[in-house]
């Protein structure tokens, strides 16, 4: 989440042009070494994933003033708004619903235990940080944790909303805006570097992946059943439908988040009245409606490999707005939110090891509340490209019980406050 300081940016390329041209360069520099075209190439990406490089490379960018990310509209609105949508479309058109069913209630029980483990982190890391540095827990600290369990839960909107709910100083929200997104993009670096790992785990953990490879595979043999050299119109029928989808999206998500917000008393609280929750819902439940047709087919001429090249772009952009060095004047903070989200990892570990549930699933869990519907396709994806959806709906989920939850997290922790 950009907060404007209204100041201008000291930033080396100001122009988001310039910016996404160094973006893009970057994405192929990173794709053709990672293809292997030396042994030093192949050993170094055997042990550092490309996507990570694709996610910090442009941190690094943003962290030495070469780019201002939390000044580009790259990420917002262009990546979120409309290649996330136009992603969405492309990969959900490709999905084999049954399959996803398979999956069964074990997804659904790991994220609810994620937003569960999120709230008592929260009283945790409050607690031990009253202990170890009570100065860092005083005053409003309280309603900033809440805004971020609104964060961790849900999503931006549902923080800001805990921002007004609460009265959160504006300095105390952008600090909490700050180990947001040091710690939550932190620990979705660490999930993507695990996801390759993720069949070792497997084995060890003694998961019961076959659903999950089920689905891989009917997937893969549909894809090379229709697989075709994709021709001009092909690929202008997958622009044609991405991005057709994603202004219907949008035209709809207005009219009706504004509608909710009007006449529905609860809309706030489960954040309807925002667009960019409709827009995610839409786009998603579009492309799987066009999966039950002749659109599907429009896989065999790459509709996923483009659905995954705007994901790597919004990977980028995500990545962008990090600032390494950040909260190297609030390191107290920083410790708060280490120990909040590590009180949500042990958690969600221990369910995951009673359950013996797939490390897709731990990760789903954990990155759809943490990082919400605009980065846990991205996680989903590198298990496969067919997985983003499942990210996109579960990190929908926390648009509608975010705003509730962390209400119950900000009341507890105003009460220990006091």
């Amino acid at each position: 989440m950009a907060i404007d300081t209204g100041t201008a940016s000291a930033a080396l390329i100001t122009n988001d042009i310039v910016v996404f041209g160094l973006i893009a360069a970057t994405l192929g520099l990173i794709f053709w070494t990672s293809s292997g075209p030396t042994r030093f190439f192949r050993r170094f990406y055997s042990v550092v994933p490309a996507l990570l490089l694709c996610y910090f490379i442009p941190g690094i960018y943003n962290t030495i003033g070469l780019i201002d990310g939390a000044n580009s509209s790259l990420y917002n609105p262009i990546a979120s708004r409309v290649l996330l949508p136009a992603a969405l479309v492309l990969l959900t058109l490709t999905i084999d619903l049954k399959g996803v069913l398979r999956l069964g209630p074990k997804l659904l029980l790991m994220y609810a235990a994620a937003s569960l483990s999120v709230m008592i982190g929260a009283v945790v890391a409050f607690q031990v940080m009253a202990w170890l540095h009570p100065s860092t827990v005083a005053g409003d600290t309280w309603g900033g944790m809440a805004a971020l369990a609104g964060s961790w839960i849900g999503g931006g909107a549902n923080m800001v909303a805990m921002k007004e709910v609460f009265g959160v100083d504006e300095t105390t929200f952008g600090q909490f805006v700050v180990i947001d997104v040091a710690v939550g993009y932190l620990w979705m670096a660490v999930l993507i570097f695990l996801a390759g790992r993720a069949p070792a785990i497997d084995a060890r953990s003694g998961a019961d992946t076959r659903a999950i490879e089920d689905l891989k595979h009917r997937l893969a043999s549909y894809q090379a059943q229709h697989e075709r050299v994709a021709s001009l119109t092909d690929l202008m029928m997958i622009l044609g439908v991405a991005f057709g989808a994603v202004g219907l999206s949008h035209a709809v998500a207005t009219p009706a988040a504004a509608w909710f917000a009007t006449n529905v008393t609860w809309a706030r609280q489960v954040s309807l009245h925002e667009p960019f929750v409709w827009v995610v819902v839409l786009s998603t439940f579009i492309g799987l409606g066009l999966s039950f047709t002749r659109a599907r087919t429009l896989d065999g001429a790459g509709a996923s490999k483009i659905g995954t090249l705007l994901l790597y772009i919004l990977i980028a952009c995500i990545g962008m707005q990090m600032d390494i060095l950040a909260v190297a004047d609030k390191p107290w903070l920083l410790a708060l939110g280490l120990i909040w989200i590590s009180v949500h990892i042990v958690l969600l570990c221990l369910l995951g090891k009673l359950l013996r549930v797939p490390f897709f699933y731990f990760a789903m869990g954990s990155q759809a509340n943490i990082g919400g519907p605009a980065s846990a396709p991205v996680v989903a994806s590198v298990f496969h490209p067919s997985l983003a959806p499942v990210g996109a709906l579960l990190g929908a989920l926390g648009y509608a019980s975010g705003t509730v939850l962390a209400y119950v997290v900000g009341i507890t922790l105003r009460a220990m406050a006091s």
